[in-house]
């Protein structure tokens, strides 16, 4: 009853770490400096593994993603005026912050430490109701990655070795009810800490998709975005 979390620093990622501590006895959280435009979401996930009292590895992989995203370029982020709008400009294209093979690479090193540390467990915050289109955060893609991670480590049953499941408990819910559900697992504290905005801004800026889908989420649950009770 072990598991590697996978921590950005973002919303759906705290709640994602308070879900793998009320589902397992030991929690070892990873976090990934690939070069994100976005960069303070380290250091925010640096202080919710310190609120949460978990063990905490940032991996630096820089220099190793590159992609035409602006999360990893010089490239421009889309802005949006409202929810609606981000969504009518969006429709059913991939939304351009998508970095390709990322989740696949956090999943590879996160199996890799499964098997260092003896975890059978990974947790994802990954969420197929984002209007990103993020081919790399739905179901088909999570039981695939299971999949191969099991099987390129042998743990077919043939080795004495139990099977590592990947858990992606935010996979259906949207931010709402994330937002709720990290409200009832205590994780709101942490939440006012939890980086989302893509522009990398503290105060988040409010106009991409991030800060968009987040504070319409917060809206959608009745609840005050406790991130903003820090800059008041």
């Amino acid at each position: 009853m072990k598991a590697v979390v996978l921590l950005s620093g973002g919303q759906d990622s705290v709640t994602a770490l308070y879900w793998a501590k009320e589902q397992f006895n030991d929690v070892y959280a990873i976090s990934f400096d690939y070069g994100q435009r976005h960069a303070a979401e380290l250091k925010a996930a640096q202080k919710i593994a310190h609120i949460a009292n978990v063990k905490h590895e940032v991996i630096d992989i820089k220099h190793c993603l590159k992609s035409t995203s602006p999360l990893v370029s010089d490239n421009d982020l889309e802005t949006y005026d409202s929810y609606d709008q981000m969504d009518e400009v969006i429709g059913d294209r991939q939304e351009l912050t998508f970095v390709p093979m990322r989740n696949s690479l956090f999943l590879t090193v996160a199996a890799n430490r499964c098997d260092y540390l003896d975890f059978d467990n990974i947790v994802i915050g990954v969420c197929e109701m984002d209007n990103a289109n993020y081919d790399d955060c739905r179901s088909k893609f999570i039981e695939s990655a299971e999949e191969y991670i099991n099987y390129s480590l042998g743990r077919d049953q043939r080795n004495g070795k139990h099977w590592i499941m990947v858990h992606a408990p935010l996979l259906k819910k949207s931010k709402a009810e994330t937002i709720n559900m990290a409200r009832s697992l205590n994780a709101m504290e942490a939440m006012s800490y939890s980086h989302t905005c893509y522009a990398g801004q503290t105060p988040p800026c409010g106009e991409c998709h991030s800060c968009v889908l987040r504070a319409q989420g917060f809206k959608d649950a009745g609840i005050d975005d406790p991130i903003f009770s820090r800059y008041s």
